[in-house]
């Protein structure tokens, strides 16, 4: 997994998938696959990645026992990342990490923090006070303590995570938006080049690469200029 950018794949066609797969995989590290596509097309639907590395973005979240069953039965599909909740708790995140071990060739756990559509007033209706940040690193610090192998956060907890916990943790960044791209229903976003020099390992960009109009050029120019 040498490339950087994670192209997400959101949509629910298979040969809309497989088409945006094709363009796009030469030039990235993996393809992520969401909910959208999974509860249309089950673990068989994942074929579509073609071989590519997989990221499969299901954010799991519910009771330890039902969350490592779950992580056992993706375990045939391949995946090299598989995301949950860090928010499920200590005991979800480790039922999620021991499961993974299973496999021959254990997918890394990632654990979502705060999703980057949350502010920090809409963190404040769901009962967080101290604004994202600070939800973030409480999360982060439960989730790789439990056994995660990284997090999911938005450009904006980069520096902070790195603070508190070095390199070692992988850093997934979505709401990745290039120079003019409108934020849409993103609150916390950054540039690609930002978030890589802000410490990312990985960056996921959406729309900004499947609505363009050559989706593989688009993904091309993105990893030539985190590349530099």
């Amino acid at each position: 997994m040498s490339g950087r950018l994670i192209a997400a794949i959101d949509t629910a066609d298979a040969a809309q998938a497989a088409a945006l797969i094709r363009a796009v995989a030469p030039h990235c590290g993996l393809i992520k696959l969401g909910l959208e596509y999974f509860l249309r097309h089950g673990p068989a639907g994942l074929a579509v990645a073609g071989g590519a590395p997989l990221f499969l973005d299901l954010k799991l979240h519910d009771i330890p026992n039902t969350v490592a069953a779950a992580v056992r039965a993706l375990l045939p599909v391949g995946a090299a990342m598989l995301t949950v909740h860090a928010s499920g708790g200590g005991a979800m995140v480790a039922a999620a990490a021991d499961a993974a071990a299973q496999a021959e060739i254990p997918p890394k756990i990632l654990a979502v923090t705060v999703l980057t559509s949350l502010n920090a007033s809409a963190l404040a209706e769901t009962g967080v006070s101290g604004g994202a940040t600070q939800q973030v690193l409480r999360l982060a610090r439960l989730a790789l303590g439990h056994g995660a192998d990284g997090l999911v956060c938005s450009a904006h907890e980069i520096t902070a995570l790195r603070d508190a916990f070095g390199e070692k943790p992988i850093l997934v960044v979505p709401g990745i938006r290039p120079m003019g791209f409108e934020a849409a229903d993103q609150a916390r976003v950054m540039t690609p080049e930002q978030a890589m020099r802000a410490g990312a390992d990985y960056i996921v960009v959406g729309r900004p690469i499947t609505q363009a109009p050559a989706p593989g050029i688009a993904a091309e120019e993105i990893a030539a200029s985190i590349a530099r």
